[in-house]
């Protein structure tokens, strides 16, 4: 090994010099790991090649030589190509040459065998005798109609005295001058018999005349057709000749045009292996390389890795948007209500949720809004929908009780859109199908939303607390079986109309008529209505909507439950979805819900003490069922007397 120093060595700098020794395969396996080709562009054939390595002369050395090497080693590939080539087009050829001589061979000896110089030629000269003779044939059957018709027209009795046709069509110029002069004849015949008769002695020797023509005319005829005869078996053998060659015509070209591809093929072939014998041993005797050296390897006067350029620019680009996508995954996170499990740390009570209607599409139920203002409790009803409102109705009358007695319940939300005047409309109807007296209050005065409900009458309980009507009655419109008292005409001050005594008189009547006045309430915490109407209250309905009340505002409901800012606050879970949603046919499944019995038990009693058992059982059922229906007709009546003294009390 020899040192030498490089151009960049400076003059009494010394320093000591490491030199490690590799294998060969591993020096090489570094070199191709360093080694990078790519194609400039998809349309372009030329290759970038590059190589990284800390000495820039190593790296131009190396990728000379590996331009060279490839050189080499495709023109040695080219060259065993061609040899190999040359033996294999000699071999060939003599095959070809033997076989093209024998196809030629072939093709004389059928020619001589079957007289055929030209199949095409021979096959339209045998087409164009065969359309003469059948034409001669059409002409000569035309000639021979016409000499029957002619023959028959002399010998049939009826034209005895009358010309015979001229131009009949019988090319025979005798038998024409024939017929023109009996016709001639007769003329003079009929000529003389029109100014003397048949005895005239002229008329007599013309008729013995024409007889004597018509017997030569007869003869003629007679010959004609036997002449015509004659020529239509000559004509027929002829046309059978030519119909003969016709169709063998197709056999002979079959055979000579398979024989001909044959020749064509191999001569084609024999030509094209003697092109390409020529252009390789062209190839063999100048071979140029197949690759063209555009630029010469060149190193790059300043070190391409590691560029400080592009480590600032990555790292930039992570400062940027690692955050960003960290912040997008945290806001992605909803923090809205989403069931009932959301509601775990609130102490309020929780009356029932309402799902989220749904419609069926194709063999799936997809959720959709109800905002066509309907009431969908329906007496008699088991979808989802009626099953969560009758649980809602019931542990509502769990927590207001069993006694009877009048309520006031008001509903409210958090925010609009919750869904109260919704929800209002159909638990006020549900209470009404099980036989209770309900009215339903639109107080939510600046929107009227359950006056919808009853097509937004213009006279309401605003017009009543304003003085414009002298009694509410008056504006109470009938929903099925519930009584709805709506807003009527919006007023510019609702707070103020709450104030005034006529609401709190109002509210009283109602309670006092009514076994529940249910109250739609606008939303809390944005205008002091509700606070207001809560003096008359007996429970707060508190509407959740999922998915779009945030979690947050949980805490303040249950501080103002601790609070006892509303009276006896409880919670509706309003909107659930299916998958977080206890009315979704996974848990429950209120549609597939049925009831059977057996199941749970066995049945260990005798036969006479069930039957003892289910005596005592009707009995006290009947008995029940009279003592409520007595308790039920007392209770309409005074309900009646106190709402209509005038009327007198019906059974």
């Amino acid at each position: 090994m020899t040192v030498k120093p490089s151009p960049y060595y400076r003059e009494g700098f010394q320093d000591e010099l490491t030199i490690s020794r590799i294998p060969f395969s591993t020096a090489s396996a570094q070199i191709r790991s360093s080694i990078d080709a790519r194609q400039r562009n998809n349309r372009a054939s030329i290759i970038d090649i590059t190589y990284s390595d800390q000495s820039r002369t190593r790296a131009e050395d190396i990728l000379s030589t590996l331009v060279a090497v490839y050189n080499e080693n495709w023109i040695k590939d080219r060259n065993q190509v061609t040899a190999s080539t040359t033996e294999f087009i000699k071999e060939r050829l003599s095959i070809i040459e033997s076989e093209l001589g024998n196809v030629d061979s072939d093709i004389s000896d059928y020619k001589s065998r079957n007289l055929v110089t030209d199949v095409s030629a021979m096959g339209g000269i045998a087409l164009s005798q065969m359309n003469s003779s059948q034409e001669a044939g059409r002409e000569l059957d035309n000639r021979v109609y016409m000499t029957k018709y002619l023959r028959n027209y002399l010998t049939d009795g009826m034209h005895e005295k009358e010309q015979l046709p001229a131009n009949s069509g019988i090319d025979n110029p005798s038998i024409e001058a024939q017929i023109q002069a009996y016709n001639q004849l007769l003329l003079q015949r009929n000529n003389h018999l029109s100014i003397s008769s048949e005895q005239n002695p002229l008329v007599m020797d013309i008729d013995q005349k024409l007889s004597t023509m018509k017997g030569s005319i007869l003869g003629s005829l007679d010959n004609e057709l036997t002449m015509l005869s004659t020529q239509k078996r000559a004509i027929s053998s002829a046309q059978s000749q030519a119909v003969s060659k016709i169709a063998a015509n197709p056999q002979q070209a079959k055979y000579l045009l398979s024989v001909e591809r044959q020749q064509k093929v191999k001569e084609s072939l024999y030509l094209f292996l003697l092109q390409k014998r020529e252009e390789n041993e062209l190839s063999q005797a100048f071979t140029a390389y197949n690759t063209r050296l555009i630029e010469h390897p060149t190193a790059s006067p300043v070190p391409v890795t590691p560029i400080p350029s592009r480590i600032m620019t990555f790292a930039l680009v992570a400062g940027l948007f690692v955050p960003a996508g960290i912040i997008m995954l945290i806001e992605s996170f909803n923090t809205a209500v989403r069931g009932r499990k959301d509601l775990q740390d609130l102490h309020a009570p929780f009356v029932g949720e309402i799902p989220l209607a749904t419609h069926r599409k194709g063999k799936r139920r997809v959720a959709r809004e109800v905002s066509d203002n309907r009431v969908v409790v329906k007496s008699g009803s088991r979808s989802i929908m009626n099953e969560a409102f009758r649980v809602v109705r019931t542990n509502l009358e769990f927590i207001l009780g069993f006694d009877g007695g009048h309520h006031v319940v008001m509903l409210s939300s958090m925010n609009p859109g919750s869904g109260k005047t919704f929800t209002c409309a159909n638990l006020s109807t549900a209470l009404a199908i099980k036989g209770k007296k309900v009215i339903a209050v639109d107080l939510d005065l600046r929107r009227a939303s359950l006056s919808a409900y009853v097509d937004n009458p213009a006279l309401g309980v605003s017009n009543y607390l304003s003085g414009q009507v002298a009694d509410y009655h008056d504006v109470i419109v009938r929903l099925g079986e519930l009584d709805v008292l709506p807003v009527g005409t919006i007023p510019p001050n609702p707070t103020e109309l709450f104030f005034h005594p006529r609401f709190a008189r109002m509210m009283e009547e109602l309670k006092e008529n009514y076994d529940y006045v249910i109250l739609d309430c606008p939303p809390v915490e944005i205008v002091a209505d509700a606070a207001i109407i809560s003096r008359y209250a007996e429970m707060t309905l508190f509407i959740i909507r999922a998915h779009l009340m945030d979690r947050s505002f949980l805490a303040d409901i249950e501080n103002w439950y601790q609070e006892r800012r509303y009276p006896n606050i409880s919670v509706i879970l309003n909107g659930t979805r299916s998958e977080f949603s206890h009315y979704g046919g996974s848990r429950y499944g209120y549609q597939r819900y049925g009831y059977h019995y057996g199941h749970y038990g066995e049945y260990t009693d005798s036969a006479e003490e069930s039957e003892k058992k289910i005596l005592i059982t009707n009995e006290r059922l009947r008995t029940q069922k009279n003592t409520v229906c007595d308790r039920l007709l007392q209770y309409r009546r005074g309900r009646t007397q106190s709402l209509h003294p005038s009327r007198p009390p019906s059974g």
